[in-house]
Parts: structure tokens; C-alpha cells; sequence
């Protein structure tokens, strides 16, 4: 399996960081090693000392395919997650002022969270998710998809013209404003709606 993430989906998080609003959608990849264990902590990697949280919907793919059409991308997908994309904010910092990938700072081992996963069919609209954080109680970031530059069906036609998609697959569809630093003894607990789909401690 592997991990698709996108970039720069929001508008409020493209201007929170200062970034340009991309032409289509910013792709880079996670591998499986970077999803951390289920009950397992979050620790801190040693090579940063800004790690930040990025909360997303994720998408979970349940069939083989390859140049989807947007009018048929509901059909490989049926269930909805919410993760987090760490991110080492001094080193991706750091690598993009020289050009390079943003990998090591992304797609370190247990950089994604991976949630609890909600079938499709409990949704009226997947274009019309609440999700939320909370750290240590307190609400951090908070978004719906229909705030999303490209929804998730542009996102599976898209990314499928570069990528087969796979069984297993998961999409992290990207973040809202709000990401900011975690610390050691942090609280992390997801929610899609007002359900929790995750709580992790950060070590």
C-alpha cells in the first residue's frame, strides 16, 4: 500500500504559510512505514524540533485503477478516515529553500496517523464533512471538505493519471488552517463530525 498525499488543498493553509496557490493539486508520497502503530505514541524524531500537526479526511481506495474519470472515482472508495501529517516544519523548511523533496521531513517513520475508517454510506455528502483536532482538550483546527481547492473525486481522477491506485491505498486529502507544534505529554484526538476516530499521546 502506499500513502497520497496532497498539498496546499485549503486556501486558509496556503495563506496561514505563506505559500502560493498551486495550479493543480501538490502530490508527494508517504511509505507505509511512516503510519504509526496502532495504541503506539507519537515520538518526536530527534532530527527536528519544530514537528507540526496537520489534520486531514482520508480516503481509503478498494479497487485497482488507473486513469479514473472523475464521474466514476465514487466507485473506488468507500470508506472515510481522519489522520495526521506530520511534519517536520524546520527540515521541510529547510529542503524547500534548497529545491529539494520534502520526504524526509513528511514520510518519516510514524509521520501519518491513520484513524478509525467510517463507510461512505454514512455520509449524505462526502463533499460536506466537519472534521476537527484537539490538543490537550482545546480545538486547534477545524475544516469541511467542501472547502477543499480539488474535492476527492478531482483528487482520485488526478492523482490516478500519475499513480495506479492500488487496494489499500489511502489518500490524505489535506489540511485546514490551524497546524501548529506538538510537544512531549501532548493529547492529539481526531474527529470526523462529532465522532473520535483517533487520540494519541505524543512522547
Amino acid at each position: 500500500m502506499k500513502l497520497i498525499c496532497i498539498g496546499r488543498n485549503y486556501t486558509d493553509h496556503i495563506e496561514e504559510l505563506e505559500n502560493e496557490k498551486p495550479v493543480d493539486p501538490v502530490v508527494f508520497l508517504k511509505p507505509d512505514t511512516a503510519i504509526l502503530l496502532k495504541k503506539q505514541p507519537f515520538f518526536i524524531p530527534d532530527f527536528s524540533n519544530d514537528v507540526h500537526h496537520e489534520v486531514e479526511i482520508l480516503v481509503k481506495i478498494n479497487k485497482v485503477g488507473k486513469y479514473i474519470d472523475r464521474k466514476f472515482a465514487h466507485k473506488y472508495y468507500d470508506k472515510i478516515g481522519l489522520g495526521i501529517d506530520f511534519t517536520a516544519r524546520d527540515l521541510q523548511r529547510n529542503l524547500k529553500e534548497k529545491g529539494l523533496p520534502w520526504e524526509k521531513a513528511k514520510a518519516f517513520d510514524g509521520a501519518a496517523v491513520v484513524g478509525n475508517w467510517i463507510s461512505k454510506d454514512e455520509f449524505q455528502d462526502v463533499n460536506d464533512i466537519d472534521f476537527s483536532l484537539e490538543k490537550n482538550q482545546q480545538l486547534v483546527q477545524q475544516g469541511n471538505t467542501k472547502f477543499m481547492l480539488w474535492k476527492i473525486d478531482e483528487l482520485i481522477e488526478y492523482v490516478s493519471k500519475y499513480f495506479t491506485l492500488k487496494i489499500g491505498d489511502v489518500i490524505f486529502t489535506g489540511t485546514p488552517a490551524g497546524v501548529g507544534p506538538v510537544k512531549p505529554e501532548d493529547i492529539l484526538t481526531g474527529y470526523i463530525s462529532n465522532k473520535q476516530v483517533f487520540s494519541i499521546k505524543v512522547k
